[in-house]
């Protein structure tokens, strides 16, 4: 997970700096986000670039949801192998929490990475 991320933020940083811009460098807004990076830009090609980066860091999200799903799925498995009751009800107390907080974490991140373009707007993102 460490490695995916610090490739893909590598490979943004990269076609970032690679971008020729034709109208300026100021931007309308406080963030500094991608989408208006790209509307700088003198051609299209900048936009396939980007579209190409995005292709490869969902299959990056994808590959470490998986690694991560099958961790848990294994985590589950050894603790129903434990053969006392008290025993997987004090493995299972301390999996659910932390569990919980994942889940929390990951669909907080969903509705603020994912929600439609319509709703966020450079004004609300000061």
């Amino acid at each position: 997970a460490w490695g995916s991320g610090f490739l893909n933020a590598v490979l943004h940083t990269a076609n970032t700096f690679s971008i020729p811009l034709c109208q300026g460098s100021a931007l309308d807004q406080f963030f500094c986000e991608v989408p208006q990076i790209l509307k700088l830009s003198c051609s299209d090609s900048d936009y396939l670039r980007e579209a190409g980066l995005l292709v490869i860091s969902a299959f990056l999200v994808f590959g470490c949801f998986v690694s991560i799903l099958l961790s848990y799925v294994q985590s589950f498995r050894a603790v129903l192998r434990i053969p006392s009751e008290q025993g997987r009800h004090k493995a299972f107390s301390t999996c659910f929490p932390h569990l919980a907080v994942v889940s929390l974490y990951g669909s907080t991140g969903m509705f603020a990475y994912l929600k439609p373009p319509s709703i966020s707007s450079p004004s609300l993102d000061l």
